[in-house]
């Protein structure tokens, strides 16, 4: 009877550990899920560029960076035991993860703290995609106009009346920051476009992007704006639940129209984003650059009725520009098996509908769930196991002690 206690003890104990793995056998190896060595990202040498200083970051919480799963807290590379090394390319920070099933496949430095450059309009997009009507027009102000002298631009005209739907169309396409500027006003009520930056901060922290700081709506730089590649990819799975952004993001080119008023003619403008042109099953995506912030990069595809995306932060264009850098990444993810996972993607408003939850529990990696999924939170699966198997245990205990009662004269 005491062996077999100490058997449901044990299988308690393993139950309630989580998946283990083994550390990696040399520095040069894959780190795998959960090991508490850092090891290297496979990385290409990159020509040199100058370049602003590196803002300084905050202060790391431990509590951030394990969402999603322990594996996750690490600045190197966290892959699934047993898998092929990932390509080897500049971006400083990286993750691959299922759209439908919420399961991170692999990263690099994942809640490493980037600058986000112009992928920052996913955020803008999940923010205000679903509050504004598309076939509203509306006129553009000075204010929307006031972007940095050089910087990206779709060619709205101060005074200008357009469709939301083509200021959006302007903003993915062509990545017009005049257009986040409009999109961001028109979304904040009464405080503009300042209510806007304000609405995309509170997005991020519900689905929980606990990293990402949004001070631009364009992400143009500005001091104490963050993000990680784990919290591109909560913001991205938000924007590709959105068939409306699906279908944008699709968009090879788009027409913007005559402004008769202010003497401007129509033009046509083209998709930016080449790997919906060069990528069999690409679901589109955002590119991204300033200085400070180097190549950015967000892309998605599908393959064999599996939805992947990747993130990428702070990438050279050499050899390979960041589009093909997430390609890459895209075709090892797509190589993995299904099951294949080291943590997951957590769901809108799971870090915040429980407050009074350890972090830990929140970050569980647990079972993978499709992104439209409700119900108990993954963790409860262990839970009712761990409890029905030390019930077991007990009756198990009990029934020893009556039938040795009975026996006793």
């Amino acid at each position: 009877m005491r062996a077999a206690l100490l058997a449901v003890t044990a299988t308690v104990a393993l139950l309630a550990s989580g998946p283990v793995t083994a550390a990696p056998a040399s520095p040069a190896a894959p780190a795998q899920a959960g090991a508490a060595q850092a090891v290297r990202c496979p990385r290409v040498p990159a020509p040199a560029v100058s370049r602003p200083p590196r803002p300084t970051p905050p202060p790391d919480v431990p509590e951030q960076r394990t969402v999603g799963g322990a594996g996750l807290a690490t600045s190197g590379l966290v892959v699934p035991a047993g898998v092929g090394a990932p390509p080897a390319i500049t971006a400083t920070s990286w993750l691959v993860a299922d759209l439908d099933t919420g399961q991170v496949l692999g990263g690099c430095g994942p809640h490493e703290y980037g600058t986000p450059a112009s992928v920052q309009k996913l955020l803008l997009a999940a923010t205000m995609m679903p509050r504004l009507d598309p076939k509203q027009t509306v006129t553009v102000t000075a204010a929307d106009m006031n972007i940095e002298p050089g910087s990206s631009a779709v060619g709205l005209v101060e005074g200008g009346r357009y469709t939301i739907e083509t200021i959006w169309l302007g903003l993915l396409l062509n990545s017009g920051n005049e257009a986040a500027n409009a999109l961001a006003r028109l979304g904040g009520g009464s405080d503009g476009a300042a209510g806007g930056v304000r609405a995309m901060n509170e997005e991020a922290h519900r689905l929980g992007a606990l990293q990402t700081h949004a001070v631009t709506p364009s992400g143009l730089d500005a001091k104490g704006q963050f993000t990680s590649a784990y919290d591109l990819a909560l913001i991205a799975r938000a924007c590709f639940a959105q068939p409306t952004f699906r279908r944008y993001a699709l968009t090879d080119q788009t027409a913007i129209p005559a402004q008769p008023a202010q003497r401007t003619k129509g033009f046509q403008i083209q998709n930016e984003n080449q790997l919906i042109y060069r990528y069999p099953g690409a679901l589109g995506g955002k590119t991204g650059f300033t200085d400070l912030a180097r190549h950015t990069y967000v892309g998605a595809a599908e393959r064999g009725g599996r939805r992947l995306v990747v993130t990428l932060l702070g990438a050279e264009p050499a050899p390979m520009r960041g589009w093909e850098q997430g390609a890459a990444l895209l075709d090892w993810g797509f190589s993995l098996p299904r099951d294949a996972a080291v943590g997951r993607l957590v769901e809108p408003s799971e870090l915040t509908a429980t407050p009074s939850a350890a972090p830990s529990a929140l970050a569980a990696p647990g079972a993978p769930r499709p992104a439209a999924a409700s119900g108990p939170h993954p963790g409860a699966g262990w839970l009712w196991l761990v409890t029905a198997v030390s019930g077991a245990g007990v009756l198990v205990l009990l029934g020893g002690l009556l039938w040795r009662r009975r026996r006793l004269p």
